[in-house]
């Protein structure tokens, strides 16, 4: 259950309405009073502080390490450019706009094995339906002034996504959903509930492919079948065949029971791996971004207790391309692998250790040991806009390129070379300067560990901005959602409930990596196993104390909670068992796994985590559910969830609050219209933010 929320250029909408199954409230609340409230005009001018540095999107490095192509992000939208490896600021603009002052957008670069060609997805011709392009760069490039010849290669209807040239260059082929209405995944926002459920209207994710030579759209041609669902695939070496990870529709909820499946172009494909059938450690786990060896022999991919679509953490494995039994490369690696991909021989390998992100080179040959020391390891976090963690390379693997960012460094492109050893942002080589003499407006961070029940758990800890070490402060506990993810360093925060933005206002923040998390290896992420709301909680306590022993700034009597989706969850059952938070912010929380397992729809998730249907063991589930033990909350406590939440359903949120009121516990219920599992509406989320900052400011305000 991500915490992480989209992004999109939606109406404004800030009255709260109906919930979803026809549960129709406006925002319910119980009176609370208070002092110290900041003025929302207030709150809002620290939020534009987080939000000064420009963004970027995806970049990719040419295969010959010649080019950059880059996206930049703006209110109107979205423009690609390509510049020189070695001065990313003589841009070339990429765009399928007719006029030169149309806003539109131009994303998802990925180049050809030519290292001349470019597809990229853009909606600039189509009404807002992106469709794939492709782009021939010509001339000086080395000035800022290249030629790019430009072919509309789809007449797509649909969603479009994830562009990628076979091996020989002569197709495109990319994830489709043809006539699709919403987004693919759990986070959108559901459709309303009508018709056949579960069987009208279902929209099914295929891989579509396009001849790169065509020089008029066509209508994408598909090259899995019509019954599986793919979220992810590869190209065979001989660009005749791929490799993807696919299940029966629904798509959404179906993720967690995914095979691995080959298959040539059209044709009827082949499973060979099913996790569910899997022997060993492998047998009911997740499986997420196939590989295929460059000899076409092997395909790697990464295996292991994933909570969330696109949250990819685990093991390396390997398994030959035909079937046969997979070999885990990294059984003992105190790390999480969450990006993969092939040398001529080795694999590299993109990781979350500690706090860290790490780029490390990985045998094959089953010695599972570093082929050599690791290339990278920076206290920040790093993706090239396609997967998580995901990175760009030359054809040799010589240099890796990717966006990065962390508390103290707004996002900038930087590139690595393979036979460095990187462990600073100092050591990377920076490629962009867009965000020069932006400084952050929130306080210093650091990476803390503390010991637990045998466990070091690791988290993040913001000092509130203007930090005076002879006053006293308030802490926030930010719990990440997952439970399989990781709290990470990231300039601005991500969601609704920001780190920074706490910390802008005058609060300590901690953001803890519990058990459960990313990070430390498989087992470390398996803890909370039938166990949910209880160790993980215990390590959770375990960092307050360690915090507020270290520093005598923090008031241990002003300590409050926050999370979102697992993170709301947390927060929903720790009021029920102890009374050390004195408010708390629950955002898409979970109240009652009995009920939950019946209403959410992505159900296929909970089976690897309780071991069984509710309806097989009720009890276990019983045991994690905040509305057993709702007579024990005294704490303050706020509730916001989208209305059509598929993931954590608004009714959950509504019984936690309902539970409250009966029991005189403070509490506010607010449901924000048109709305998933991960807010599009930005004012939306900056409604959020100003509401669980003025409810921590009434019951334990930020400083003296």
């Amino acid at each position: 259950m991500s915490g992480i929320l989209s992004r999109s250029h939606s109406q404004r909408a800030v009255v709260p309405v109906a919930a979803a199954f026809a549960l129709s409230f406006a925002v319910l609340s119980a009176s609370a009073s208070g002092q110290n409230v900041p003025p929302k005009a207030h709150v809002e001018e620290v939020l534009k502080g987080l939000s000064r540095s420009h963004s970027l999107g995806p970049v990719a490095i040419s295969p010959d390490g010649s080019m950059l192509a880059y996206v930049r992000r703006g209110k109107d939208g979205s423009e690609l450019v390509v510049a020189p490896f070695g001065d990313a600021a003589k841009t070339t603009l990429v765009t399928a706009a007719k006029k030169s002052d149309e806003h539109c957008g131009n994303t998802d670069p990925a180049w050809a094995p030519d290292s001349r060609r470019l597809a990229f997805l853009s909606d600039c011709q189509s009404d807002g339906q992106e469709d794939v392009f492709a782009a021939t760069i010509s001339g000086d490039v080395a000035s800022g002034k290249a030629k790019t010849e430009l072919h509309r290669l789809t007449e797509a209807r649909g969603e479009v996504g994830f562009p990628e040239f076979s091996p020989d260059g002569s197709h495109v082929a990319f994830l489709y959903v043809e006539g699709a209405t919403r987004a693919a995944g759990a986070l959108a926002a559901m459709k309303p509930w009508a018709g056949v459920i579960g069987e009208d209207g279902v929209e099914i994710q295929r891989v579509g492919v396009v001849d790169a030579s065509e020089h008029k759209p066509v209508a994408p041609k598909f090259a899995t079948p019509a019954q599986l669902h793919v979220y992810e695939f590869t190209w065979s070496p001989d660009s005749k065949s791929l490799a993807y990870v696919a299940a029966d529709p629904p798509g959404e909820n179906n993720w967690w029971v995914a095979k691995l499946y080959t298959g040539q172009i059209g044709a009827e494909p082949k499973a060979i791996l099913e996790p569910a059938e899997a022997a060993g450690s492998l047998h009911g786990l997740q499986i997420a971004v196939p590989r295929w060896s460059p000899d076409g022999k092997s395909i790697a991919f990464i295996g292991g207790l994933m909570s969330d679509q696109g949250s990819t953490g685990g093991d390396v494995w390997i398994i030959p391309s035909e079937g046969g039994e997979a070999r885990d490369l990294t059984s003992d690696y105190k790390a999480s692998a969450a990006w993969i991909e092939w040398g001529e021989k080795d694999l590299y390998v993109s990781q979350q250790s500690k706090g860290n992100s790490q780029l490390i080179s990985l045998h094959v040959d089953g010695s599972g040991e570093e082929a050599t020391p690791s290339i990278f390891s920076i206290p920040g976090s790093v993706g090239d806009g396609r997967m998580m963690m995901s990175l760009s390379a030359t054809k040799d693997r010589s240099t890796f390129v990717f966006n990065a960012n962390s508390f103290e460094h707004p996002v900038e492109i930087y590139s690595v070379k393979t036979g460095e050893a990187v462990n600073s942002f100092a050591g990377l080589h920076q490629l962009t300067h867009i965000n020069d003499g932006v400084e952050p407006t929130w306080g210093k961070a650091e990476s803390l560990n503390w010991k637990n029940e045998g466990f070091d758990v690791q988290g993040w800890l913001l000092y509130p901005a203007h930090y005076d070490a002879s006053k006293k402060y308030g802490l926030i506990v930010l719990v990440h959602g997952g439970p399989a993810a990781a709290a990470e360093s990231a300039w601005g925060g991500r969601g609704s409930l920001s780190a920074p933005a706490f910390s802008a206002l005058g609060y300590f923040v901690l953001e803890p990596n519990p058990r459960g998390s990313y990070g430390q290896g498989e087992a470390f992420t398996a803890a909370n196993r039938k166990d949910f709301g209880y160790g993980d909680l215990r390590d959770i306590l375990a960092g307050v104390d360690a915090v507020t022993a270290k520093i005598s700034a923090i008031d241990p009597g002003r300590v409050g909670l926050t999370g979102w989706s697992y993170g709301g969850f947390m927060t929903m059952f720790a009021v029920t068992q102890t009374q050390r938070f004195k408010a708390a912010v629950a955002g898409a929380g979970i109240s009652d796994w009995k009920s939950y397992y019946g209403q959410n729809s992505i159900d296929q998730w909970m089976t690897p985590y309780f071991g069984a249907s509710v309806y097989k063991d009720p009890a276990v589930y019983a045991k994690s559910s905040a509305i057993d033990y709702i007579d024990k909350v005294k704490t303050p406590t706020l509730a916001v969830v989208g209305d059509r939440d598929g993931e954590c359903p608004a009714p959950q949120s509504f019984e936690f609050w309902h539970a409250l009121r009966d029991e005189h516990v403070p509490t506010q219920l607010v449901v924000y219209p048109n709305e998933g599992h991960g807010f599009v509406n930005p004012e939306h989320r900056t409604d959020v933010l100003v509401r669980a900052l003025d409810w921590f400011a009434k019951y334990m305000p930020a400083g003296e």
